[in-house]
């Protein structure tokens, strides 16, 4: 990569650290532990009151979409851990969190808030109803899969995986697809894919950029792999999707 081009990388995208002042416990455990508990019925009775609206916020900046943001950031941290704590993966947990903290960052209005808000509480509670429902994978597939989203950044290999878990490559390549029902190579391009529409949906890095932040092989590779997933290329994609909830209505409704 050029010494000019902007330097940017996967983990960057994915683990910011927040670094914001603390906002007073407020008395919602109740609310965190029904997104926890999958529970989208009671979830979305709760979402019933706008997030901009909410009484009580602590006053963590004198700008007042500032101090939303800032809200938005720290309710977004404790979601994440909460579910954490109820069996979803690290890396998928701060990967959604540093995804709709990059949204918020981005909004110019209050409701935009408010929108992130219910859409990031609705996406952690689906995710938890899912995880719910699957199967309990085995700790060799769980552990493939924290490495596959930790390292998208990368070229993955199933022998790197089987290395990591102690399992021979055949062995795990037959354990993965039974418990995810994908092939290993096929789930890395997957959530590959699903990370590049996201960052060409929400940020202003270049497709180039965004093709060499995931290790695709080429740019055309992932222009001829996003067009095959989705039917567009990666700047149809950017612009039918970009200042649009589209992406996030596809993952809420998936």
């Amino acid at each position: 990569m050029p010494a000019s081009r902007k330097k940017i990388s996967y983990q960057e995208f994915l683990h910011r650290e927040y670094g914001l002042p603390r906002a007073p416990l407020a008395p919602e455990m109740d609310f965190y532990e029904t997104i926890r508990s999958g529970n989208l019925r009671k979830v979305k009775t709760l979402l019933t009151e706008p997030f901009h609206a909410k009484k009580g916020l602590g006053i963590l900046s004198s700008d007042k979409l500032q101090n939303l943001k800032y809200h938005l950031t720290i309710t977004t941290a404790l979601v994440a851990r909460f579910c954490i704590s109820g069996g979803l993966s690290q890396a998928e947990a701060y990967s959604l969190s540093d995804y709709y903290i990059r949204l918020a960052d981005e909004a110019g209005t209050a409701e935009e808030i408010s929108d992130i808000h219910n859409e990031m509480c609705l996406h952690y509670a689906r995710q938890m109803l899912a995880l719910q429902r699957s199967s309990v994978t085995s700790k060799a597939v769980r552990t493939a899969i924290d490495y596959i989203y930790e390292h998208l950044h990368t070229r993955i290999t199933l022998e790197a995986l089987a290395s990591l878990t102690n399992l021979s490559a055949p062995y795990l390549s037959r354990l993965f697809r039974k418990e995810t029902g994908s092939s290993v190579s096929g789930y890395i391009l997957a959530k590959k894919l699903e990370t590049a529409k996201s960052m060409l949906a929400s940020s202003s890095y270049s497709i180039a950029e965004i093709s060499a932040s995931l290790a695709f092989p080429s740019q055309s590779y992932f222009t001829n792999v996003l067009k095959k997933d989705c039917g567009m290329t990666p700047k149809e994609y950017r612009n039918n999707n970009r200042n649009s909830d589209y992406y996030l209505q596809r993952t809420l409704m998936s």
